[in-house]
């Protein structure tokens, strides 16, 4: 069977969980995947009127580094303000052991998750529009999803750790200011994440980093400087040989996007 097929099954599958016990099911077909809605109260409504359940609404995805960041260290190793300290205006970001990029993972997991959010209604800011750049930095990152007015946003990353470490992890702000008044809602939209990641796709809770999947950080300035609920996934450990081998493939990325598309929608309807 074609590889897409066997992703489409698979997402169709992901996304069929989402909906809990008596819980109405509506699917919507797309080319990438089968996208579904959680449908409860004004959601079920929606799908059975042929509504799309996130018209109106407005996403955050913000793809971790970029595909030529490694050309320009000069640019990289600029100081911005992340709120709270200096930082690095970006990374080139990790790899994988056979050299598959962190930004190639970000970016088509992104892809792959804005082609699914559009078709629910939702208008999809991203803050870079390719793969084939450099930058931007990261507290621009934050200032686009910020006059964006996006309702909840997503940072995609996937991590460099310890080759014997494997999982995803969660990375929650702290206050410092900006983000003072989206810190609960960040903390929920969090979970939300962590059941989506946990029960629809097949990367484990991290055993190296954090506690049980979550980790806060107030070093970031993508979460630092947030004014709409967000956390950043960490979805997996490239140095990992295991997850390594999950995370390039494009069934995967398929189902982690499904993952945080339920999330968002398990999110915005107040689950």
């Amino acid at each position: 069977m074609h590889a897409d097929h066997r992703a489409s099954r698979l997402v169709r599958r992901v996304l069929a969980r989402v909906a809990t016990a008596g819980v109405m099911l509506a699917l919507l077909a797309g080319t990438s995947a089968a996208i579904a809605g959680i449908a409860g109260g004004s959601s079920t409504r929606a799908l059975a009127a042929g509504r799309k359940p996130l018209a109106g609404r407005i996403i955050g995805i913000d793809p971790g580094h970029n595909g030529l960041n490694w050309t320009d260290p000069a640019f990289l190793d600029r100081r911005v303000w992340n709120g709270r300290e200096w930082e690095n205006c970006d990374t080139s970001g990790t790899q994988t052991a056979g050299g598959y990029a962190e930004a190639r993972f970000t970016w088509n997991v992104a892809a792959y998750l804005r082609a699914d959010l559009i078709r629910l209604g939702a208008r999809v800011v991203l803050t870079r529009t390719s793969n084939h750049g450099v930058g931007p930095c990261v507290n621009t990152r934050a200032r686009i999803l910020d006059r964006a007015r996006a309702n909840v946003s997503i940072d995609i990353h996937a991590d460099g750790g310890p080759p014997g470490g494997r999982g995803f992890t969660i990375l929650e702000p702290v206050a410092d200011g900006p983000n003072d008044r989206v810190i609960s809602s960040s903390l929920r939209f969090a979970r939300d994440v962590h059941v989506t990641m946990l029960r629809y796709t097949r990367m484990l809770v991290s055993d190296y980093y954090g506690h049980n999947g979550y980790i806060t950080r107030n070093d970031l300035a993508g979460l630092n400087l947030t004014t709409m609920p967000k956390v950043l996934v960490e979805c997996g450990n490239m140095r990992n040989a295991a997850d390594a081998a999950l995370l390039a493939r494009p069934a995967v990325q398929r189902s982690i996007a499904a993952a945080l598309t339920a999330a968002i929608i398990r999110f915005l309807a107040g689950h």
